[in-house]
């Protein structure tokens, strides 16, 4: 892998994590176009997630500080109970990675990934703009059956191709809770799933070292983590303003151009 290719798959993994047009579509996308087997090196996959956060911690800092301040109080208070349902909404992924980790895995390696990425977008694109349309009434808090459904969706997105963000924002509106609030949440509830798989990863001894070089391995996280800082703020204000509409027409257009390229 080169310096170059490791710099652009870092931004197309910063960009795609936290804009609804899923991270790991993109990535098999560039991978087909650079021609380079990321899946063989599990490695720099792993480096591109740290990145990304590293990139969520920094920009809700103010918000992770408060919430772990407020864990230790003596008495059951609005951040506990907000953590509380992070860790109810982490159960349906914590269930399907462990289930069906090899499954998916195999899945990216098929040679019919790009027709799959290309389905899982449209269905991306339909939900957004299902989501767009639909005028539910905004609640201010996300409860515990809204925080185990939001999770459910966050499981379903496992499919590569099906934006996580996209998915678990989409539900949450739908579900009745205002759009900046569950953005957050979204982009909270998925820290410890992708902390447990990179520990899983290491500790299962997986991961190979020899295959890339550390400067690419730099420039990837890097870019990834710069990247991933513009795409969370960019993605806070596109919520706040309602436009998930042209995600959804993006995911449309690059999911149709994804099957039509896999089939000729």
């Amino acid at each position: 892998m080169t310096i170059i290719e490791s710099i652009i798959l870092g931004a197309v993994q910063g960009l795609t994590e936290f804009l609804p047009v899923s991270s790991s579509g993109h990535l098999q996308i560039a991978k087909a176009l650079l021609g380079v087997e990321i899946e063989e090196n599990l490695v720099f996959d792993v480096t591109l997630h740290a990145a990304t956060v590293l990139s969520t911690i920094v920009i809700f800092w103010a918000e992770i500080k408060r919430l772990l301040i407020g864990l230790f109080s003596r008495h059951f208070n609005q951040e506990q109970a907000y953590i509380l349902k992070l860790i109810i909404s982490m159960i349906p992924i914590g269930i399907v990675g462990f289930a069906f980790k090899d499954h998916i895995n195999a899945m990216l390696e098929s040679p019919y990934i790009l027709t799959i990425v290309g389905v899982m977008l449209l269905l991306t694109a339909a939900l957004l703009a299902f989501a767009y349309y639909a005028r539910p009434r905004q609640k201010e808090d996300i409860s515990y059956r809204d925080a185990f459904l939001i999770g459910l969706s966050q499981a379903v997105a496992a499919m590569p191709g099906l934006s996580r963000s996209g998915t678990t924002i989409a539900t949450g509106i739908l579900l009745g809770n205002k759009k900046t609030i569950v953005a957050q949440f979204s982009f909270l509830m998925v820290l410890a799933p992708i902390l447990g798989e990179m520990l899983l990863e290491v500790v299962g001894g997986d991961m190979v070292f020899d295959t890339i070089g550390t400067l690419p391995l730099i420039c990837g996280f890097l870019s990834s983590f710069i990247v991933g800082c513009l795409a969370c703020k960019f993605m806070i204000n596109i919520v706040k303003r309602g436009k998930l509409i042209w995600f959804a027409a993006y995911c449309a257009i690059v999911g149709i151009i994804a099957i039509v390229s896999n089939i000729i």
